[in-house]
């Protein structure tokens, strides 16, 4: 391989590296909402896979079963996150082919 083609490749790389980098900074920006029991619970999750928001219908507290509350917001929280990861791995893997590249999420 000639060093022209060499440098050429080095550029590339370099290249689609920064393009992944914005593309995920991009996409941490961006939100997705999940909810749990028909929306008594709702979560708002970011690319940076943080809550950004959480609402929770009053008809969801029952005193005599915190365990069915505790649970729908688990459940929101997991979907949420699951929603904005694959956000992310949406957006970068549109630069990558749906190649996985490690230490990226």
């Amino acid at each position: 391989m000639s060093m022209a083609n060499m440098n050429q490749m080095l550029k590339q790389a370099q290249k689609l590296q920064q393009d992944m980098l914005k593309a995920k900074e991009e996409a941490e920006q961006q939100t997705v909402a999940a909810d749990a029991g028909g929306g008594l619970v709702r979560v708002i999750v970011n690319g940076k896979m943080e809550i950004t928001e959480l609402k929770i219908d009053p008809q969801a507290f029952d005193p005599d079963d915190p365990e069915m509350l505790e649970d729908l917001i688990k459940a929101a929280v997991n979907r949420g996150i699951g929603e904005a990861r694959a956000m992310v791995e949406q957006a970068v893997g549109k630069l990558t082919g749906g190649m996985n590249i490690p230490g990226l999420f």
